[in-house]
């Protein structure tokens, strides 16, 4: 059955692909994004590739885009929308971590709100938060964005519960590392900060677990599990891809609780 699915952050990464991908499939899409030239160019790229998109502009962190929400009616809505930064949590500049979780945690939860009291008020639906692998697991000079992802698994696994009743589905997606740039361009975000002379952090731990990023999945395999699930009337809760990621995150969580220190 053709669903109505509301995506964040469509103007890039795989909630772009994954966008037309299930606009591909027959269901009707509603891809806002976060500038006014990400519009333009999504327009023109579905428009290039034969498919119907809704596409607005919409800054979650912008109280007059969220307003927009309300005129539209959608079954499925993917709070998708993030940013990504780099950088040694004993150091990182405050200003910097308090945007991610201006973005990734409490801008997405006011997403999830208006989408929640919609699927309340029609007694069903479905939100689909994308988290991540580092929703679980702990990478070193990935902390801002782990410590977000962190917040959205407490936030989706608690929402779970309360919304069960109303009639309202809640789940993750969990992407391992998949070459979009988006996690190159947050390895590259703290060298505009971090200053030798001043940080303690060796610039060598950070060059090599950046290094890392050379092994990255391709985004296409991610963008078809997503296409698959999100339409679905039942599934896991949480959906981790590739296999190999899943048994990571198993892994370290399992370990979590023999660790010392």
């Amino acid at each position: 059955m053709h669903k109505t699915i509301f995506i964040t952050g469509a103007g890039s990464g795989l909630a772009k692909g994954t966008a037309f991908g299930l606009a591909e499939k027959g269901h009707k899409v509603i891809a806002p994004v976060e500038t006014a030239p990400q519009v333009t160019a999504l327009r023109e790229e579905a428009a290039s590739k034969g498919l119907e998109l809704e596409v607005f502009k919409m800054d979650i962190k912008n109280p007059q885009d969220l307003a927009q929400m309300l005129e539209y009616d959608f079954d499925v809505f993917v709070a998708n929308a993030a940013v990504n930064e780099g950088g040694p949590l004993a150091e990182v500049p405050m200003s910097n971590f308090r945007e991610l979780f201006e973005v990734n945690v409490f801008s997405t939860l006011e997403t999830a709100q208006i989408a929640a009291r919609k699927f309340v008020d029609k007694g069903k639906g479905k939100i689909v938060f994308m988290s991540s692998m580092a929703g679980i697991t702990a990478t070193p000079y990935v902390g801002p964005y782990t410590a977000t992802k962190h917040a959205i698994e407490g936030i989706a696994a608690t929402m779970q519960k309360e919304l069960k009743d109303h009639g309202v589905q809640v789940a993750t997606i969990n992407p391992g590392a998949f070459a979009t740039g988006f996690n190159d361009r947050s390895a590259e975000a703290k060298w505009k900060w971090y200053d030798e002379a001043i940080h303690f952090t060796r610039k060598e731990d950070m060059a090599e677990a950046d290094q890392a990023l050379e092994n990255q999945y391709d985004p296409a395999e991610m963008i078809d599990k997503m296409v698959e699930v999100i339409p679905l009337d039942t599934h896991k809760f949480r959906t981790v891809f590739p296999n190999e990621t899943e048994k990571k995150m198993k892994e370290e969580e399992a370990q979590r609780w023999n660790m010392e220190i």
